[in-house]
């Protein structure tokens, strides 16, 4: 039996949920009110991302999901001191290691998909969602997309998503971003079987609407101060009319 701590902190209006699981952790933390917040941006990372990595554990605070969180919340607040914006830094699902066999399979996202969708449609009812997905995370969020009611689907550093144009993903709209430094670009996005996921959502051909990354690497895409940070904060409160294009 999974243990689970939970704990809320009222005044700064987080809330902290983690469920040890066999093959890795489970980690939701807010930031903002998501009571009184009219928009609401998912943040959900790739592979290698555990508790320790969570909110630490690496050179770039920017590139955990919490201090993701935070950065994408200042910026929009920069951007808009009136936003009523609220960021998920979610991991509820099994990060799969980079080395692994594991990371070119869709068997961590389809579960994780289905217990993201459940989180947007049953937790975030009534509020605008933006999923923005990192890398592997992209993979989990087109396995959620469907049926979630989510408005904006932003992708960045992606492997695939597993299907052939934005149409399969069931009404969000799509955005994909590849920064000049990413190593992604120069994995092959092909599938063969079980394994790969497919075109690349950044190429021109997919159907997405690009947006700017200027030079970002694979870890830089919520970077205070980058271009791509930038335009996720505007996609996440709604002025996406704003944002520049790649």
């Amino acid at each position: 039996m999974f243990r689970r701590a939970r704990t809320v902190a009222a005044a700064a209006a987080l809330t902290y949920l983690i469920v040890p699981a066999p093959q890795g952790d489970r980690i939701i933390k807010v930031y903002g009110d998501l009571g009184t917040a009219e928009h609401v941006a998912v943040i959900v990372p790739g592979s290698d991302t555990t508790a320790a990595t969570f909110d630490g554990g690496r050179a770039k605070p920017y590139s955990t999901p919490g201090g993701g969180a935070r950065a994408l919340l200042a910026e929009a607040r920069a951007l808009d001191p009136g936003s009523s914006l609220a960021v998920v830094a979610w991991l509820g699902y099994d990060s799969p290691a980079t080395v692994s066999l594991a990371v070119a399979t869709d068997t961590s996202a389809v579960a994780g998909g289905g217990a993201l969708r459940r989180y947007v449609t049953e937790t975030l009812r009534g509020k605008r969602v933006s999923l923005l997905c990192h890398s592997y995370g992209s993979v989990v969020c087109a396995k959620a997309a469907p049926g979630s009611g989510a408005a904006e689907l932003a992708v960045f550093g992606s492997p695939g998503l597993g299907v052939s144009s934005p149409a399969d993903l069931g009404g969000p709209r799509l955005w994909a971003g590849s920064g000049d430094q990413d190593w992604m670009r120069s994995v092959p996005k092909l599938r063969l079987g079980p394994l790969g996921f497919g075109p690349d959502p950044a190429g021109p051909a997919f159907g997405a609407h690009l947006f700017e990354t200027g030079e970002s690497g694979h870890s830089d895409y919520l970077k205070p101060g980058s271009e791509s940070l930038h335009n996720l904060a505007l996609i996440a409160i709604g002025r996406t009319g704003e944002v520049s294009r790649g």
